[in-house]
This record gives C-alpha cells, sequence and structure tokens, in this order.
C-alpha cells in the first residue's frame, strides 16, 4: 500500500478522528455508555488501521512492542493503584469514597483512574496481539 496516495491521506485524517472519539469515549463512560474497555479497542483499532495503509514496520517505529509492554503494565499499575490508595486510606479494595471528601466527587475520580488504566492495558494488548499476527513469517 506503499503508493496508494489516497488511502495514505485518508488514514492521516482520519487516525487523530478516530483516536479522539476514543479519549470521548473514555472520558464521558463516566456519565454514558462507554469506558476505559471501548475506548482501548476503538484507540487500538486506529493503530490497526494505521499499520494496515503505512505497513507493520512503520507501525512498530511510531510505538514499539517494548513501549506497549511498558504501557499494559502500567495500566494494571493504575488500577491496582488505585484499590491500594483506596485501603490505606481506610477503606475496602477500590472504594471511591474514601478518594475526596465528598463520596460522589470520589466515585468520579475513581471511575476516572480505573478507566484510564483499563484503556491504556486494552490498547496496549490489542496492539501486541495485532503486532504477534502480523509479523508471523517475518524472521
Amino acid at each position: 500500500m506503499k503508493h496508494n496516495l489516497i488511502l495514505r491521506v485518508i488514514v492521516k485524517f482520519l487516525f487523530p478522528v478516530i483516536a479522539l472519539f476514543a479519549f470521548y469515549v473514555l472520558f464521558h463512560g463516566d456519565y454514558a455508555p462507554g469506558g476505559g474497555f471501548q475506548a482501548g479497542v476503538i484507540l487500538g483499532v486506529a493503530f490497526i488501521f494505521y499499520a494496515l495503509i503505512f505497513g507493520l514496520v512503520t507501525t512498530e517505529q511510531v510505538i514499539p512492542p517494548q513501549l506497549l509492554r511498558i504501557l499494559a503494565s502500567t495500566g494494571i499499575l493504575i488500577y491496582i493503584s488505585t484499590g491500594i490508595v483506596t485501603m490505606l486510606l481506610g477503606g475496602n479494595f477500590l472504594d471511591y469514597d474514601m478518594l475526596a471528601e465528598s463520596p460522589v466527587t470520589g466515585q468520579h475520580i475513581g471511575i476516572m483512574v480505573i478507566e484510564l488504566g483499563v484503556g491504556i492495558t486494552v490498547s496496549a494488548i490489542m496492539l501486541m496481539i495485532f503486532y504477534a499476527f502480523a509479523s508471523r513469517g517475518r524472521s
């Protein structure tokens, strides 16, 4: 697909739009359907779309597999750390009420942090799986 100018221009236009929609789903998931898992899938699909047009090598230069491992681990650490912080503040694991003076504010903060961790992990894992399948047969 290196010489298909139309597809390359379309991807360069759509990639930021898809990524922006992923962030909208992530940060709006507190009030409406959506959240970390859906946002992670959408962001992962944006990178897969990019890889299908520009090639796996170019995509691996943009977001290397080592970075994906770090991102997947970071997302899980965000999730676990939120639970540990709530326990250190005197609540149960993932008892978001402890994160702020107002229980409602604590719930919003906790859900957003958890969804961010889930979104990062899901997106990174999706790309890791895509890289694994796309690089088969490559030495």
